[in-house]
């Protein structure tokens, strides 16, 4: 089943194995539009969170907290729905809280930080990637960019070496207090490079979120996979916002 690979991790085709796709009928299908209902859901509660992590914030409390509650339960829970897509429908609405806390710490901290030199930056990245997921989605429902077998293996590849790159930068500050390579911070020519490919490159996981849904949905995925498949979209929506607001700060910078 070619048709269902794809870049991001969560939506993959080991993860409709033992499902319709392997001769298993449950009379209750997945549909496009029941699982973009259940990413609204999911998407809703995040928001949720979201403005209680911010509020906090601003009431004098240390985002590092939530950020490092929302960071790793939602890394746990990811890691269990990645093994396990039937607990979906429980793991997801809960992923989405522990998502909106670390979202809502970061976006506070940003905001904080550029209250002066940038006032707004938090409110232009949420529209620009609001912005950014429309145009990808026009363009897939257009096809204007057609989701191709060499489409999906040059953004696979691409996207695995960002993660491998991003798992080493984490464990060099981890251990020694510095990144091992410093212009991906930095307001250079060549951070900003960085972040417009990274942007660039999450933007185009879209795509192929949408054509896996899409396919699923043709294919007549259980119905659990609706909330499997929004909870791969929301990580790939959170990872677009969470680089366009890295951007944006660097831009200011210079």
């Amino acid at each position: 089943m070619s048709l269902f690979k794809s870049s991001n991790p969560i939506l993959k085709e080991s993860a409709y194995e033992g499902t319709i796709l392997d001769g298993v009928v449950t009379g209750e299908e997945m549909t496009v539009r029941g699982t973009m209902n259940k990413f609204g859901f999911l998407f809703i509660l995040m928001l949720g969170t979201c403005f209680f992590a911010w509020n906090r914030f601003y009431s004098g409390e240390d985002p590092m907290t939530m950020m490092m509650i929302g960071g790793i339960g939602g890394l746990v829970l990811a890691l269990v729905m990645a093994f396990r897509p039937k607990a979906s429908p429980w793991l997801a609405p809960a992923y989405a809280l522990l998502e909106g806390l670390f979202v809502g710490a970061v976006s506070a901290f940003y905001d904080f930080a550029f209250k002066t030199s940038y006032p707004g930056i938090v409110m232009h990245a949420v529209g620009l990637t609001l912005i950014v997921a429309l145009v990808m989605f026009v363009l897939y429902t257009t096809r204007i960019i057609k989701v191709t077998k060499q489409f999906r293996a040059i953004i696979t590849v691409a996207t695995i070496s960002i993660a491998i790159f991003y798992l080493v930068q984490w464990i060099s500050y981890a251990i020694s207090g510095s990144t091992l390579v410093a212009f991906t911070n930095a307001s250079t020519p060549l951070g900003i490079g960085f972040s417009v490919f990274v942007v660039a490159l999450a933007a185009l996981n879209l795509l192929l979120n949408f054509d896996t849904i899409e396919k699923g949905a043709q294919a007549r995925a259980p119905k659990y996979m609706e909330w499997f498949s929004a909870f791969g979209l929301l990580v790939t929506l959170v990872w677009l916002y969470l680089e366009i607001l890295r951007l944006l700060s660097k831009l200011r910078d210079r």
